[in-house]
């Protein structure tokens, strides 16, 4: 059984940055793409970025695209979410996703959340004015 864990969320004001990393356990994830994802209080999980198996390929949301970089280190067996220029619309508990169907990103598939089989536990992130 694999498991994923997220770290480096926390209290950020508008304009600045913060790193996400999600740290695998138990199983490789390797040639596994993997993703991150959002959910602001009161909504639905959101799609932020996926990243193929090799860190070939990327993918972003329309509302990260430009602000978000999503790498991995294979090597190291974890991904991570360089978040930059942070606005109060950012705010969130923030997951690490991974699935056992996609090897790299598919725009129309990589979105959907009901496709990732394993998740960490969420770190907060907190954008203030």
């Amino acid at each position: 059984q694999g498991q994923l864990v997220e770290s480096g969320g926390g209290l950020v004001q508008a304009g600045g940055s913060l790193r996400l990393s999600c740290a695998a356990s138990g199983r490789t994830f390797n040639s596994r793409a993997m993703a991150w994802f959002r959910q602001a209080p009161g909504k639905e999980r959101e799609f932020c970025a996926a990243i193929s198996w090799n860190g070939g390929s990327t993918y972003y949301a329309d509302s990260v695209k430009g602000r978000f970089t999503i790498s991995r280190d294979n090597a190291k067996n974890t991904v991570s979410l360089q978040m930059n220029s942070l606005n109060e619309e950012d705010t969130g508990v923030y997951y690490c996703a991974a699935n056992e169907l996609l090897v790299t990103v598919v725009p129309g598939s990589s979105e959907n959340a009901k496709l990732y089989d394993y998740w960490g536990q969420g770190t907060q992130v907190t954008v203030t004015s």
